[in-house]
């Protein structure tokens, strides 16, 4: 037992226990600190399959969709011929200019095939028309006219059915916008609980696209093809920029301007899409009382026209019948 306490109380023995103590605490915090490394190293490689596998599903979606519907309008409409044709005549210098793709990507219609179809169309349909109405004034109703004047309104047909296309793409776009408008508002609600849940502005927009489908497919277009572009760009205002541009709209525009001065600046996402779902519900009730008050003009015409010849009739045939029969005893 002494040498035991000797040994234990022996100088030797205590600078030999401070050293494995020193040498075991170095070991575990270097050892620890690999192990929050990998855990971290772990935890980053989750982050990145997880974007990954989120990059895949929106370009699997802009591809081809979901039970084999294409979400965003990705297909080369255009065929062989149509390609020959618009390349054999140049027809994209003629008909096309540095806005013509930016439009058709406004009405939902993206990719060099609707591109080649557009051009296709615009050519055509001139040629088209003018046969048509040559073929009615000529065959049809003939009506004595010399054979320039009926070649003549069939050119005037010609130019005007030039624009038939351009007009049906305005008519596509403007539809577009207005489901898009319409459906604006609780978009940005819906966004605002999402990223106040917890949520990145990627998954926000993922979430929102799919909820937000049922009420504009337009919309939900959109914010597929946003949530894509977040995911591969390298700068995530490119992305909101585009959203801006394809939708041209100003509410949503003044929505992805806040976004980016949020995303540059560091400024809360969540207190952005608060003020803009609050201008944006002040907006629709804005515009519902403008809809309510030129409601009592629109209805001014239909009222004296139908309404009130209507209630003269009802009030006078009592007196009327009465004086008829009253005279017709005399």
């Amino acid at each position: 037992m002494d040498h035991f306490v000797k040994l234990v109380s022996s100088r030797d023995f205590l600078i030999a226990v401070l050293a494995a103590v020193s040498v075991a605490a170095v070991v575990f915090t270097l050892g620890a600190q690999f192990l929050v490394r990998s855990d971290m190293k772990e935890r980053i490689k989750r982050v990145a399959l997880e974007r990954e596998k989120l990059r895949a599903e929106e370009m699997a979606r802009l591809r081809g969709g979901q039970d084999g519907k294409s979400s965003v309008r990705r297909e080369d409409l255009s065929s062989d011929y149509m390609k020959r044709i618009v390349e054999r005549f140049s027809l994209q210098k003629a008909f096309a200019d540095e806005n013509t793709i930016e439009k058709l990507a406004r009405a939902g219609y993206r990719g060099p095939g609707h591109l080649t179809s557009f051009l296709f169309m615009r050519f055509v349909t001139p040629m088209i028309l003018a046969l048509i109405a040559l073929g009615y004034l000529i065959f049809l109703a003939p009506g004595g006219r010399p054979l320039y004047l009926n070649i003549a309104y069939g050119v005037g047909v010609g130019i005007i059915g030039s624009y038939l296309p351009v007009l049906l793409l305005r008519n596509a776009t403007q539809k577009r916008q207005q489901s898009v408008r319409r459906a604006w508002p609780d978009c940005l609600d819906l966004m605002l609980l999402c990223v106040e849940a917890g949520m990145s502005v990627e998954h926000a927009f993922k979430r929102v696209g799919k909820e937000i489908g049922q009420q504009s497919s337009a919309l939900a277009e959109e914010l597929a093809l946003t949530t894509a572009e977040l995911s591969f760009l390298e700068e995530r205002s490119r992305a909101y920029e585009n959203l801006g541009k394809r939708t041209n709209l100003d509410g949503v525009k003044s929505v992805m301007t806040a976004l980016i001065q949020a995303d540059r600046y560091g400024t809360s996402v969540g207190q952005a899409l608060r003020v803009m779902a609050e201008e944006g519900r002040e907006q629709r009730m804005m515009e519902a009382e403008k809809k309510a008050a030129s409601l009592p003009p629109k209805l001014t015409v239909p009222l004296i026209l139908f309404f009130l010849p209507v209630l003269f009739i009802v009030i006078i045939s009592p007196a009327l019948i009465k004086v008829f029969a009253t005279n017709v005893h005399m």
